[in-house]
Order: structure tokens, then sequence, then C-alpha cells
């Protein structure tokens, strides 16, 4: 991905965005799929971080990136010392900012994109993205200045393009499925509470099942429990760190996964979910997806004693024809094809 240049001819884009222990790398991971689709049509991205999202997120070691403090003139500050002349176009992705540290911001670009999951405050911006299933563009009605555009709903999903380029052969394996013999295992970078561990752990009591992928990031509360249960159970395999999870979800028959960004990733592969609520904000859509039958919801893990959980997952993992049913309602909601949406609708703003 090109880092900044002041001689590039194509657009100039800032990202400003955090990942931590707390909040998770789902903030950075979308973002970065946006960068790479923008790179893809000559973009220059530049990323503004928090001092941790690095460790928390190892792609971003790849990228151009600056760590800054977390008030927006400092944001502000780095984008002109990359670009004098400021940026073409800023993203915004932080739960914490609403509309007066936006307009801050916004004095390093020429048009602002905020990507919100929350539909609760008022916000500064030429371009609001919200992603998530269900959510009624008229909810920004009052929140949001006149002439801003809204990309709302699983149209404008922020994945990676390997999801697309593996969505045909993932649907056609499906048909196939006859059981669950491989079992992904994605609770988030951040394994909140250590929730891989004790998934891992409950799964291992489970017979009926042949390899299980888990997948966990760096800084991972679980990985020693987890790589201990794989030394125990030859059907476990920890990958600390995954660079291709597009593959990883095709080759997968079902999957045991957070909610949040890589809940799109599931479905336009249509993997059929065991879905583990992490964060408040995560429950109604939560909810929301399990009401249409596009994942199985195992609840809060901290209500879920660890009977409750086995129990949840041996039900699911036992439920052939609802595997399929799954798959296919999962499968009609996401295309993959939501970031180049949302490239089209920024360079167009641009021109």
């Amino acid at each position: 991905m090109a880092g900044p240049s002041e001689s590039s001819a194509g657009p100039r884009i800032a990202f400003r965005l955090e990942a931590s222990g707390a909040i998770g790398g789902g903030h950075a991971m979308r973002c970065l799929s946006l960068a790479r689709a923008l790179a893809d049509r000559g973009a220059d991205c530049l990323f503004l971080v928090n001092g941790e999202a690095a460790s928390v997120v190892p792609a971003l070691a790849g990228i151009a990136c600056r760590v800054v403090e977390p008030a927006p003139e400092a944001a502000v500050a780095a984008v002109r010392a990359a670009w004098p002349d400021g940026a073409d176009a800023a993203v915004c992705d932080l739960y914490r900012w609403t509309a007066p540290e936006e307009r801050a911001f916004a004095a390093a670009a020429r048009r602002l994109l905020v990507i919100d999951d929350l539909v609760a405050a008022p916000h500064h911006c030429d371009w609001l993205l919200n992603q998530n299933f269900g959510t009624d563009p008229a909810g920004y009605d009052g929140l949001l200045p006149p002439g801003c555009r809204r990309l709302v709903g699983l149209d404008y999903a922020l994945l990676r393009p390997d999801f697309a380029a593996l969505r045909p052969a993932a649907l056609a394996r499906r048909r196939d499925v006859r059981r669950a013999d491989t079992i992904l295992v994605s609770l988030g970078l951040t394994d909140v509470g250590g929730i891989t561990g004790r998934v891992c752990a409950a799964l291992a009591t489970i017979p009926d099942f042949a390899r299980a992928e888990v997948v966990l990031g760096p800084v991972a509360p679980s990985i020693d429990r987890v790589r201990a249960i794989a030394a125990a159970d030859p059907r476990f395999r920890c990958h600390v760190g995954l660079d291709d999870m597009a593959r990883a979800m095709l080759e997968a028959d079902a999957a045991i996964g957070a909610m949040g960004s890589s809940s799109w990733e599931r479905c336009c592969l249509g993997l059929p979910t065991l879905a583990v609520t992490l964060a408040d904000n995560q429950r109604p859509t939560a909810q929301a997806l399990a009401a249409s039958g596009i994942v199985v919801l195992a609840g809060d893990p901290a209500a879920l004693d660890d009977a409750a959980l086995q129990a949840a997952i041996a039900a699911f993992l036992d439920d052939t024809e609802g595997l399929h049913r799954l798959s296919r309602t999962s499968a009609a909601l996401c295309d993959g094809l939501g970031a180049d949406r949302v490239v089209a609708a920024l360079l167009e703003g641009l021109a």
C-alpha cells in the first residue's frame, strides 16, 4: 500500500482510528480494507493511530502509520506534516469523537467520512458510513449536516477483496457439506475476557468434529491456554495471527465467532456461525441477526457458565439442517463488494 507522497497524482486519504485491548482491532481492520481498495485506485493512505494500535493489529506495521495524541488538533498537525496542502479526504472511525472533534479534524482535509455503529450522537461529516445489519438511515435524521450522504447497510460492508473473490467457491462448497468437521474459532484479536480459552475448553469435550482452527491476536490472554489444549488434543491448531482469514473461512464448515466486522466476512462466505457478544453495543445487532435466522446466538459470555457454553456449542454443531439454513440466509446478506462501493462514493465526491 502506498505511503504519503507529496508528488502522487492520486487522492490523499488520512485515517484516524484506534485499537486496544479494550476496544479490539475491528476499527483498524475495516479501515485497512477501505485503504486497500483506495490504494488499488491510486490513493496514498496515511493512518493516524494510538500507541497501542500496532501491537493489537500487526497489519498496521506494513503501512504508512503515525502515532498521534488523542486531540483532533494532533491529527491535523500530522496530516499537514505529511501533506502541507492537507488531505483530499479524511476517514474517522472513533466512537469517542462526535461533531465537535470531527469538525476540528475536518480542517485536515477537503472532505470527511465518519464510520459509525451507534446512531446516537451528532456528526460533522460529508459522508456517514454505518455498515451494520438493520440500521435505518432515517435514524440519522437530525444528527447529520445538510448534504451529508448516508452510506448505510451491508452493501457498504468494508471487507478485503479476497472475500468476494472466494465467495463463489465458498458457497459451492457449503452445498456439499454433510457435517461440521472443521470448526473455525475466531473471537476477536484481543480475546476479551479470555473467551477463546473458554470456548476451546468447551469444544474439546465434544467428540464429533475433526479439526478446530483457532485464531488469536498477538496480545490475546488465551494463547497459553489454547496452546495447552492443542498439545493435549491433536484436533486443535492454534494460529497467533493469520494472514489469510478468507481462506480459513472457506475451508471451515462452521464457526464460533465474535460479533463485529468479522460477522460480515462470515456472511459473505456463507459460514454458519455460533455468535458470541463481547460488548454492549454488539447486542442489538446480534439479537437482530439471530431473530432473522442468520446466526445462532450463544449470548453474553459473562452470563454463560461453562456447562451452558458447552451445551450451546454441542447443539449448534449437531443441527446439520440448521447449519445449511444459516449458510443460505447469511450468504444472502453480503456480497463482499462494499469497499468498492464506498470508494466509488468517495471518489465521486472528490471529483
